[in-house]
């Protein structure tokens, strides 16, 4: 299984610290062995759910210029028509993916393009399916114009868990569907802000993969 490079600081800290707390464990009650070695258990446990989380498959990603793909594995929480009111100033379709802790955090470009528009917001960290999270969490607007001159913007948002973004998108830069966009770490969203003129091929609640998933075709 790969791991995230995003993971390795992580991995090692939990490793350290759960081994310390172990080992003194082990020295405080010598004669618990039952107490001991349940908490051993738990301690093992927890790390390879650490190690799980940061997990980051090889994928092979259905390439399609008509298609939006996924950008996140995870729930459908919203599909509605919103005001988009920090680049559009106009109304699109929004499509958002819950992240729970237990689902790929990689984030995925959904369309191949050029970054016309990239900004940085930090905020507040309401949990990850509140409707102010779009607008008040901290997040990353990424704008990509595809060859078709259709433009597709991707928000990452963090959660009440999330402490940090990772995005690799700049501005002017030529990016490929299906390429990593980026990682949050713990529980989080992304939504995709699409045009008016897109067919959704997703219900809501139904569960998705970044770069295998189509969100909506262009009609």
């Amino acid at each position: 299984m790969k791991i995230h490079k995003e993971g390795y600081t992580t991995i090692i800290i939990a490793f350290l610290v759960l081994f310390t707390v172990a080992v003194i464990l082990h020295i405080l009650l010598p004669e618990h062995k039952i107490i001991k070695y349940s908490f051993d258990a738990v301690f093992f446990l927890l790390f390879i759910l650490v190690i799980y989380f940061f997990r980051s498959p090889s994928r092979d990603i259905m390439h399609g210029n008509e298609y939006i793909l996924s950008s996140a594995d995870g729930k459908v929480v919203v599909i509605e028509e919103v005001m988009e009111g920090e680049y559009f100033n106009d109304k699109r379709i929004q499509v958002s993916v819950f992240m729970s802790p237990l689902n790929v955090h990689c984030n995925r470009y959904p369309c191949s393009g050029i970054i016309k528009y990239y900004k940085y917001h930090p905020g507040s960290y309401f949990v990850a399916w509140h409707p102010k999270s779009s607008e008040e969490n901290e997040r990353t607007t990424v704008v990509i114009e595809n060859n078709r001159k259709n433009l597709i913007l991707v928000r990452q948002i963090a959660g009440a868990v999330a402490r940090r973004i990772v995005c690799n998108a700049s501005e002017g830069q030529c990016v490929r569907q299906g390429n990593e966009l980026g990682f949050i770490k713990f529980g989080s969203r992304v939504d995709l802000l699409l045009p008016l003129n897109v067919d959704i091929k997703v219900q809501l609640g139904q569960n998705v993969k970044a770069g295998k998933t189509v969100i909506a075709e262009i009609k």
